[in-house]
């Protein structure tokens, strides 16, 4: 039954939607196929085999189906560019009965559905006394490879690895990249659990974001299998698979680091405060119920600065910065493992439960082991971020529950899911108390966990649980604006930007010639004192006045990437020539998207810039994830003089 603040969310959505046709279903999930209230997938077996000559998963996937409607004789399926070969029932003993299928027209963003000829249900003793439908499970076979362009897989030259030596492969799944590469309901609000067999060739090693099983010796073709379990139910976008020539470095007993040879020994110094994270997290937010929590280093292609694999984070290496300045990024992923793995986002639509409430999780991470002041710092730069992120956003975009069903639901992955989902647990926590709050988070994550919801499932349980507390201390109208409103409510609680006050005031002196760029304290400076500085420069710099802060400082050779990427900004509005050749390999040698996407941004304003970053993105675009070449293919238009 809806409840009347639910009746007035419908409303304000259907009002503040002016792009869409009709009004929103929450709980809908209008980016996949799926046909979840008469089908559900409950387990998922995977028998794979991975070929990088031909870039191709090859095997079948036994899908444990549960039927919801006795009368639904269809199973449909998300699918995208997948080769399917034969679909089969499978019999308690193992036989196995050919299943008629056929693909739908394609749909953007959304791939082919797979519709699958069931087979009637049997009648059951619950059926034929008239009790409820006791529904069965049936298990369906999917014979199939995917095709070399999947969007959920790279596939890496040896060339492209740290290492040169073997090639590399990894998915990303999120938000409906699953498809891909497994015949699936691909939709967040479907919970299964899996298994998964996977046969590498020799000297390569598998690893998945599951329980590691026995691994056997090579077969007569050299295959190795590494057997994987996850019994704990996730989402399609969880599953996740990495091959590559990979090492592992124990933290703690239950936390660790996989990375390459190379790379190994940086990462475990980097990260070696993984078990404090842990512990600190538990301390907040209760026990962490996934068992271990390890990190996998990817090469740099990496789409994104992290991946919240459960049992396994999938990590840029961008963040090894040498000074731990960085891992407020490891922070986030571990507490997906709250926000966002235990409790997830039932669609799209609903990203910022995810994204909204990590921020929140991982910034009490940070304070906690690294100080009140480090906190602050990335608060600030936060909504900094946030502010650009409006800016440019049209007011329906700007929502947190935002409506995304003509989008790409990659498109939803913004600040304003981030940062704006963030602001508005700090509005509740200046309003309520840190103490209750947190009192109030832990019996969310207790009372939704291993379930999937949608934003007003959890406005329900806010008004039951937290505003019931303190009557009067939020109106149902300022719940209604932060969520289904556009930019920052005016009783936001932000953060006071005088922790950067002397950074500030060191860039005002500089630029009116009071201060000598060797006088400037920076080298002091941690990460986000620099980001501050070099942010909020003026536009229009003098390319002498960034010759000198080049030639002080040595920022084009930053192996700090974040550092990096915010004076290469500097350095193209500048026009400072001397910095493009380190531009150029920044560009061809990271790819994660929240970096590079910027500077080709930046460069396409001028024409002298248009061509160098065509230059270059022709160069670096087979070395990118298909999620960020997307991206830049829409900003370079490579085919457009």
């Amino acid at each position: 039954m809806r409840s009347w603040a639910k009746l007035a969310a419908l409303a304000w959505v259907a009002a503040s939607s002016a792009h869409a046709d009709e009004p929103i279903k929450p709980g809908v999930d209008y980016h996949s196929f799926a046909n979840v209230s008469e089908f559900r997938v409950k387990h998922v077996l995977l028998d794979l085999d991975v070929s990088f000559k031909t870039r191709t998963l090859n095997g079948h996937a036994d899908l444990t189906v549960l039927r919801e409607n006795p009368n639904a004789r269809v199973l449909v399926l998300d699918s995208r560019d997948l080769d399917i070969r034969s679909v089969s029932l499978v019999g308690k003993d193992g036989s196995t009965t050919p299943l008629t299928f056929k693909f739908g027209d394609e749909q953007k963003y959304r791939g082919r559905p797979l519709n699958i000829d069931m087979p009637e249900a049997p009648p059951t003793p619950a059926a034929t006394t008239g009790k409820r439908f006791a529904a069965p499970e049936s298990v369906i076979r999917i014979d199939y490879s995917s095709q070399p362009q999947a969007s959920g897989l790279q596939w890496l030259t040896p060339a492209q690895t740290n290492g040169k030596k073997l090639p590399y492969l990894f998915s990303q799944n999120e938000s409906v990249h699953a498809r891909s590469w497994i015949p699936l309901q691909d939709s967040p609000q479907v919970r299964a659990t899996y298994d998964a067999t996977i046969r590498v060739p020799k000297g390569l090693v598998a690893v998945m974001s599951a329980a590691h099983g026995p691994v056997s010796k090579p077969d007569a073709n050299g295959l190795v299998a590494y057997r994987f379990e996850m019994r704990e139910a996730i989402p399609s976008y969880l599953i996740a698979i990495a091959v590559g020539d990979i090492k592992f470095h124990a933290i703690s007993p239950r936390t660790g680091v996989y990375a390459e040879p190379g790379v190994i020994d940086a990462a475990a110094a980097e990260f070696s405060d993984l078990e404090r994270m842990v512990a600190t997290c538990e301390s907040l937010f209760g026990p962490y119920r996934w068992g271990r929590y390890d990190i996998l280093i990817l090469p740099p292609s990496a789409p994104f600065g992290g991946m919240e694999n459960p049992r396994l984070s999938f990590i840029t290496p961008t963040v090894i910065a040498g000074d731990k300045s960085l891992v407020s990024l490891i922070a986030h992923e571990l507490a997906h493992s709250w926000s966002g793995n235990l409790v997830t986002n039932a669609t799209w639509r609903d990203f910022w439960l995810n994204e909204g409430f990590t921020v929140y999780l991982e910034r009490r991470i940070v304070e906690q082991l690294y100080g009140a002041r480090r906190e602050r710092m990335e608060d600030v730069l936060g909504v900094q971020s946030l502010r650009s992120e409006l800016a440019d956003a049209d007011p329906p975009h700007q929502q947190l529950a935002v409506d995304l069903r003509k989008d790409d639901p990659d498109d939803g992955v913004t600040d304003i899911a981030y940062e704006k989902g963030k602001a508005f647990l700090s509005f509740l926590e200046n309003r309520f108390g840190r103490d209750p709050m947190q009192a109030f988070l832990r019996s969310y994550f207790d009372h939704f966990a291993f379930q999937s919801i949608y934003t007003e499932q959890f406005l329900d349980y806010l008004r039951a649980n937290l505003l019931t507390k303190k009557p009067g201390a939020v109106t149902e109208a300022q719940i209604q604006e932060w969520v289904y409103g556009p930019g920052i409510p005016a009783d936001a609680v932000l953060p006071s930007d005088e922790v950067f006050a002397p950074v500030d005031a060191a860039r005002k002196s500089w630029l009116d010639g009071k201060l000598s760029t060797a006088s400037l304290p920076a080298r002091d400076w941690s990460t986000q004192e620099w980001l501050q500085f070099l942010n909020n420069l003026p536009a229009n710099l003098p390319r002498d006045r960034a010759a000198e802060l080049d030639k002080t400082f040595a920022l084009s050779k930053s192996r700090n990437a974040e550092i990096a990427m915010s004076w290469f900004v500097v350095a193209i509005r500048a026009d400072y020539d001397p910095a493009y050749a380190d531009l150029q390999h920044y560009l061809l040698t990271i790819g994660r998207r929240k970096l590079v996407r910027p500077l080709y941004e930046e460069l396409m304003k001028t024409p002298r810039g248009a061509a160098l970053a065509r230059a270059t993105y022709t160069q670096a675009r087979p070395g990118y994830h298909p999620i960020t070449a997307t991206a830049i293919d829409l900003i370079v238009q490579p085919n457009k003089n």
